[in-house]
């Protein structure tokens, strides 16, 4: 049922009384609880009838009545929630415990109609985890002690645990060798063959027996400084183009 709406002679009522009688319907009812017994004693003296101060009570009591049963309802609808919340979880609890004996006893007696005759759903096959990222982004520092520092980023599937860096190495077009792994998207190499112009790093994140793509991370030593680029541009590259300088440093 839609409120009546505001008129012009609410608005005359609500500016009388603006300052006087209190907004809330709570602070109204107490103010005129407060008044009722002075106007009724003084009603000649204030330009007031007895009936009018009458009529006034009797709807200040009824009112006060209006309010207290309001408020014992609301009191009892969240007594009567609280206690609805209390018995679903109660009957949760149970029923969660009851469905994990069921499992367990399916398990244990390596029956799957089990779960046929509980009508819940069998376990579901867990999906292998895919193969690990491939490495992007490369950012290289050359360190005061010689060493090269080079960083990337990889992106590895969710809930995969345990990813290592294989790091093999090219000089100036020589074969690749082994130089070692990170558990971390960084590594220091610190073997890098003297006087070597042009360096490729393969890095492959490795888990357990799966590989993912290595990536090719093309470093070149000149008068400037040290640059790194990516052998093949991919998606993670951003603006890198192959042979564009990702990162130079002093």
């Amino acid at each position: 049922m839609q409120p009546a709406p505001f008129t012009s002679r609410d608005i005359r009522t609500e500016n009388l009384i603006t300052g006087i009688v209190p907004n809330t319907r709570l602070g109204k009812i107490e103010f005129y609880e407060a008044h009722n017994q002075p106007w009724a004693t003084n009603a000649t003296d204030i330009g007031l009838t007895s009936g009018q101060v009458t009529t006034l009570m009797g709807q200040t009591a009824a009112a006060r009545v209006a309010y207290n049963q309001a408020q014992a309802a609301r009191d009892a609808a969240k007594a009567a929630t609280q206690t609805f919340y209390n018995a679903v979880a109660t009957m949760a609890d149970n029923g969660a415990g009851l469905i994990k004996t069921i499992k367990s006893y399916a398990e244990t007696q390596n029956d799957p109609n089990v779960y046929v005759l509980a009508q819940i759903p069998p376990p579901a096959e867990p999906s292998p985890v895919p193969a690990p990222g491939t490495p992007y982004q490369p950012r290289v520092n050359l360190l005061q002690t010689g060493e090269i520092e080079l960083k990337w980023k990889c992106d590895n599937p969710t809930g995969s645990v345990g990813t290592m860096y294989e790091v093999q190495r090219r000089a100036d077009g020589g074969p690749y060798t082994f130089v070692g792994s990170s558990g971390e998207r960084a590594f220091t190499d610190g073997t890098i063959p003297a006087g070597a112009s042009t360096v490729i790093y393969q890095v492959t994140a490795v888990r357990s027996t799966r590989r993912g793509e290595p990536a090719l991370f093309v470093v070149n030593f000149g008068v400037g400084g040290v640059s790194v680029f990516t052998a093949h541009a991919g998606e993670h590259d951003g603006p890198a183009e192959s042979g564009e300088n990702v990162r130079l440093a002093a």
